[in-house]
């Protein structure tokens, strides 16, 4: 017969040498992150001997100094909408913020906005809308799993998110546990207060058409935080047990100064468990030193 006795104290021995080696559960799931958004770096910054670039590249070694795990970005990486038919310079924006992120020392995720998308060709051209993202970057949505949440970067830069990816989306929350946490990136918001707060009025532009139905493919499942982009402002909105983060600007202004208050930054999230906490990271940057 074993001795109780002894049958305990191996039981305990053999989860504190499982603690000593793994960790707890709890420290494994802690991990923090940092949401980019709205970084524009456009083509005249190529002019300037402090401009975006240097701009990213300071948010970049601001964040890593934070010690996050990773880098999600909210879109408008890129200004090349506006570029028409020059696609030489949508090219070389999307090659140097390519090499920014091979550079970058740490794991970049990318959303892709509005102003990502290139449209001097063809409809039928690889290369239109987000043809040129996806040769650079990566597909504009898509899924990943980190430390126990399942983060889902979806496309909503046409203020829509069509049928191909809400087939995509179903297929892929068909295989996420009901309990596992998930979060959310898009860039055209969810949720968003902007033109009340700013123009006392309410308009589509707010958000993409079809959100309430995208809202509700997560139902069953444990949908926690979306982190949004596009409107520069920050703001926070929690609705039905959802925290809606829109998370300011790296460029603020389109690199001149903060906008409507709310000063070049970033946001860190940071994880334990399925809950979360955040702040509004100013990296320091100075627009009068573009001169």
């Amino acid at each position: 017969m074993i001795n109780k006795t002894f049958l305990t104290i191996l039981i305990v021995f053999l989860s504190a040498s499982f603690v000593l080696a793994n960790g707890t559960e709890k420290e494994k799931e802690k991990f923090s992150f940092a949401f980019f958004t709205d970084i524009h770096l456009n083509k005249s910054e190529f002019e300037k001997t402090h401009g975006g670039f240097q701009g990213i590249d300071k948010a970049i070694a601001s964040a890593k100094k934070q010690k996050v795990d990773f880098i999600l970005t909210g879109g408008d990486n890129v200004d090349i909408d506006v570029l028409g038919k020059d696609a030489e310079t949508a090219h070389k924006l999307y090659q140097r913020y390519a090499e920014i992120i091979t550079n970058a020392g740490i794991d970049y995720y990318v959303s892709i906005g509005n102003h990502d998308r290139f449209f001097g060709c063809e409809e039928t051209d690889p290369l239109h809308n987000e043809g040129m993202f996806e040769k650079y970057i990566s597909k504009s949505y898509y899924s990943y799993d980190h430390k126990g949440w399942h983060f889902i970067v979806l496309n909503t830069s046409n203020s829509v998110v069509d049928d191909a990816q809400k087939q995509w989306l179903a297929n892929d929350l068909a295989k996420v546990a009901p309990e596992t946490p998930i979060m959310v990136s898009c860039h055209v918001p969810f949720l968003s207060v902007y033109y009340p707060a700013l123009q006392g009025r309410y308009t589509n532009a707010d958000t993409f058409s079809n959100f309430k139905e995208i809202w509700d493919m997560f139902n069953d499942k444990n949908l926690k935080l979306v982190l949004q982009g596009h409107q520069h402002l920050y703001e926070e909105i929690n609705a039905l047990g959802v925290q809606f983060i829109t998370a300011g600007a790296v460029s603020a202004s389109w690199w001149g100064g903060p906008y409507h208050g709310t000063q070049e930054g970033y946001l860190k999230v940071n994880i334990d468990g399925d809950q979360f906490y955040w702040e509004y990271v100013d990296y320091g940057w100075d627009a009068k030193a573009r001169n």
